[in-house]
């Protein structure tokens, strides 16, 4: 092959991201490192702001809104109309758990694993709605087979994760979408550690409900985040907490009566920030040209090495038993996983404390020798 026709070199991205320049980075599953091209979204935003004020509103930033859905849809198959805005996970559980009738199903299933975030939601409905925790027997994945004992006919939701933050694990949500639709009952997937390190398809997974946002894999940063709804459930929800964004006349300010958009923005509540939803199109400026299936390809290799390094260290890891249900989050055993992280960060290296755990995230801007010096200073006596 000809110099002229030969494939050109995998880009590399890591000086895109200049926390690198002082900091060995390892905590993508906290939060997603800054890149150059958020920071330039971000100062397009103030100049917008400081020049045109609310007028941006008509225009730029109405269409930046419609982007950033329209881009989120794609990053997750999602059909067009079928995704909602929020600020943050936690209010687009609530525009689902306000949107269910729990009068004749009463039950929602939720796994030991979920981050409290997910349980949170309805355990606050003491009274009104039955929480079921299925508990993980190994701390690292929930069998199907006790979800499934779980679920039964006065199930309303199952609300579950794709990958448990709890050990990176990755888990079957079409399986889980079986076992809730067999039953009558829907399906609601957080998938925050999932999507942008993981590809996503929520059609084919048959799921009714899937949300993730910015902070993590997506590169986005905090205050942003979004929901999607399967379109033909969407003219059953009127959430029973709302805002002016899921009005379908929002502009003729009428305080007498609430009609909601036919699409998904009618799970929507009051005016985004649009400070973060600019960082996170810049965040997906990088996530989509690389796409989630290049970005597993690069990453992978990285979480294998260090597991194996880990294990040659004598370092206890918790993680899936088989590569393909393993994400890029590994969790190393640790008697003071504070203190270990604090150690960690006196060399410049940032990672993540969890109960009994370090918790290390590499992602396609790492490279090896960024865990392993962190297992390094880990093993150092």
């Amino acid at each position: 092959m000809s110099a002229a026709t030969a494939p050109a070199p995998p880009r590399d991205y890591r000086a895109e991201f200049p926390i690198f320049r002082r900091s060995v980075y390892l905590n993508s599953c906290s939060l997603g490192a800054l890149s150059t091209r958020s920071r330039v979204r971000v100062n397009q935003f103030l100049d917008l702001w400081e020049e045109r004020g609310a007028a941006a509103w008509y225009d730029v930033w109405w269409e930046a809104l419609a982007s950033l859905r329209e881009r989120y849809g794609r990053l997750i198959g999602a059909p067009p109309g079928t995704i909602a805005l929020h600020p943050n996970i936690s209010t687009a559980l609530t525009s689902v758990a306000e949107s269910l009738d729990y009068r004749l199903r009463p039950r929602v299933v939720v796994t030991s694993l979920e981050f409290p975030t997910v349980p949170y939601q309805w355990l606050a409905k003491a009274g009104q709605v039955e929480v079921v925790v299925v508990e993980s027997p190994d701390g690292v994945s929930v069998p199907l087979e006790a979800i499934e004992r779980a679920v039964d006919g006065r199930t309303a939701l199952v609300a579950t994760s794709h990958v448990f933050f709890t050990s990176g694990a990755i888990q079957d949500i079409r399986a889980v979408a079986e076992i809730a639709h067999r039953n009558g009952a829907l399906v609601l997937v957080d998938g925050y550690q999932a999507a942008g390190q993981i590809p996503v398809d929520v059609v084919a997974s048959d799921v009714d409900f899937y949300c993730a946002g910015g902070l993590k894999w997506l590169l986005g940063g905090s205050g942003v985040a979004f929901l999607y709804a399967r379109a033909d459930l969407l003219g059953t929800l009127a959430p029973r907490a709302t805002g002016w964004f899921a009005h379908r006349e929002q502009f003729r300010f009428d305080p007498h009566s609430l009609s909601l958009h036919a699409d998904a923005r009618r799970l929507e509540a009051g005016t985004p920030a649009m400070l973060p939803v600019y960082a996170q199109l810049g965040g997906l400026d990088v996530v989509d040209e690389l796409g989630p299936a290049e970005i597993r390809r690069r990453t992978m290799p990285l979480v294998e090495d260090l597991i194996d390094q880990a294990q040659w260290a004598g370092l206890r890891t918790k993680i899936a038993a088989r590569e393909d249900e393993r994400s890029a989050i590994v969790m190393l055993a640790c008697d003071d996983p504070g203190g270990a992280v604090r150690r960690l960060a006196e060399a410049s290296i940032i990672a993540d404390a969890r109960p009994g755990h370090v918790r290390l995230s590499p992602y396609f801007y790492n490279v090896a020798d960024d865990h392993r010096a962190a297992i390094e200073r880990l093993t150092r006596d």
